[in-house]
C-alpha cells in the first residue's frame, strides 16, 4: 500500500510539473516579472491548464496525508 501512493505522488508530481510549464510557455508576460503593463484574464486553455492544476495539487496533498496516515 505504501508504495501505491509513492507511486502515485511522482505521476502527480510529474503531471503537476508539466502543466505549469505549458502555463509558463502559453504566457505572453516576459520572464523574471516583467509585464506589458495591462490586464488580461484568461481564456480558454490557460483557464482549463489553471483549474486542472488546482484540482492536481489538491488530489497530491490528499496522497500525500494518505501516505502518512496509512
Amino acid at each position: 500500500m505504501d508504495q501505491l501512493f509513492t507511486i502515485l505522488m511522482m505521476v502527480f508530481a510529474v503531471i503537476i510539473v508539466i502543466i505549469i510549464l505549458m502555463q509558463t510557455r502559453g504566457s505572453t508576460t516576459g520572464l523574471f516579472g516583467q509585464s506589458d503593463g495591462s490586464f488580461r484574464s484568461r481564456r480558454g486553455i490557460e483557464q482549463i491548464l489553471f483549474r486542472l492544476t488546482i484540482i492536481l495539487i489538491v488530489i497530491f496533498v490528499g496522497v500525500a496525508v494518505l501516505n502518512v496516515r496509512f
